[in-house]
């Protein structure tokens, strides 16, 4: 389903020289990764989808807002199925579907206040999804928000609408065990950013209306193609790695793509960027930040490399009208599809910046739908795999993110002081 294009490349220092044996060692590379958090891999085949859909069911028959609490991979996934497969702008359309807010994912109370204003008056239910039980981000919103279930529904009626997602013998399921919560696990080695195809990412999604299961049906036709498409996006972007792109941008040409882009991010920063290694994963959304960005790109530091991702068919027929309001210089586009335009602005940009020296990976998928997004997932995270071994870094750990939690974790140890510090601040 997923389409690499690498028109263009060739122009490129080391892009030529070993690309095909690259693709081959990808190959190798990732089946001798280690095994501990592959089991990925497995989960189009085999994860059911059944209580995930009866939850969902569930929420949508008493609730008219779930709040997803995570952090990481542990909400990006959700909030990009969601937007990608519904809309941006879910909220402000969803019509028999509750209204989705995620929280947990930073520390700002304004955030946190913003979406507890938006509950006032709206039966709600709470998803927290963590896969160790024990990030602080997530704990420390899930501790407001079920506050706020305990306030409303009482004891025992925030527990029934409280829905955990974590991993086996956590103190997370622990909490939710004693209660009688509805629980969901992510396998033992599954990573927390490689958990989208399970409870994690399609909770939410099934309650948003979307269709988990042409989701998991998109992800079986992507790896029943096998991984030589996602083997030759690893070995290109290694190989121009190799000759000094040491930043990618992930370039989306639909609103609809953002939150694909920041789940991206996470996968691919936090599974490649070891030892001193590592490919620095940007986004931009495209047209507009060509406005921003563009310039840099253009003509700044040969650094950069670009993947670009455009879907063929269009979900809206719009045309631009015909009838021509002053002398714009664009009576070529009149009546012609928006999407049309965009697919050539695409076109445009990557011949602009392929001109400047900025290598362009093209991604094709036929349409923005959930099999699409079940596609990109695992076509995304298998390439992330072989990428990753081929730089000879483990795909699965993240040492790094535990040092801030640490520091973070030291610093809070001193809660009487905080408070102290906080106060004399504020007068």
């Amino acid at each position: 389903m997923i389409e690499v294009g690498i028109d263009g490349l060739c122009r490129f220092d080391g892009f030529e020289r070993g690309v095909a044996s690259l693709s081959e060692a990808a190959l190798s590379a990732a089946a001798a990764a280690p095994s501990a958090g592959a089991g990925w891999a497995r989960l189009p085949g085999e994860y059911k989808t059944g209580a995930v859909k009866s939850a969902a069911r569930k929420i949508m028959s008493e609730s008219e807002a779930l709040v997803v609490v995570g952090a990481g991979g542990s909400y990006v996934g959700a909030r990009a199925a969601v937007e990608y497969i519904r809309s941006p702008e879910y909220n402000l359309l969803a019509s028999g579907s509750p209204r989705i807010f995620f929280a947990g994912g930073d520390m700002s109370a304004e955030h946190v206040e913003r979406i507890v204003s938006l509950l006032s008056g709206r039966d709600f239910s709470v998803s927290v999804v963590s896969k160790s039980g024990s990030t602080i981000e997530p704990l420390v919103a899930f501790r407001i928000f079920f506050s706020l279930l305990e306030a409303k529904y009482g004891s025992e009626g925030a527990a029934r609408r409280l829905y955990v997602t974590t991993g086996m013998n956590t103190t997370l399921d622990a909490f939710a065990s004693e209660r009688g919560c509805a629980r969901f696990y992510i396998p033992d080695d599954v990573g927390g950013r490689f958990c989208v195809l399970t409870a994690a990412g399609l909770l939410p999604a099934a309650v948003a209306g979307c269709d988990v299961d042409a989701i998991m049906s998109g992800a079986r036709e992507e790896m029943a193609a096998g991984e030589r498409t996602a083997a030759l996006y690893a070995a290109v972007r290694q190989a121009l790695y190799a000759s000094g792109k040491k930043i990618e941008i992930l370039g989306c040409f639909e609103p609809s793509m953002r939150y694909l882009g920041e789940w991206w991010k996470q996968l691919f920063g936090e599974s490649e960027g070891k030892d001193g290694k590592g490919i620095f994963p940007a986004t931009a959304m495209f047209t507009a930040d060509l406005h921003s960005l563009g310039q840099y790109i253009q003509q700044g530091e040969r650094i950069l490399m670009e993947t670009f991702i455009t879907a063929d068919r269009p979900r809206s027929s719009l045309r631009v009208p015909g009838r021509r309001l002053f002398d714009d210089g664009l009576d070529a586009v009149s009546a012609l599809e928006l999407h049309a335009i965009n697919l050539e602005a695409s076109a445009a940009v990557r011949d602009a910046h392929i001109e400047g020296g900025v290598p362009v990976i093209e991604l094709g998928v036929p349409e923005l739908s959930a099999e699409s997004f079940g596609a990109l997932v695992y076509f995304f995270e298998s390439a992330c795999v072989m990428s990753s071994a081929l730089s000879g870094v483990d795909p699965y750990g993240q040492p790094g993110v535990e040092s801030y939690k640490q520091k973070l974790r030291a610093r809070l140890s001193g809660a009487a002081s905080l408070r102290r510090g906080v106060s004399s601040r504020c007068r």
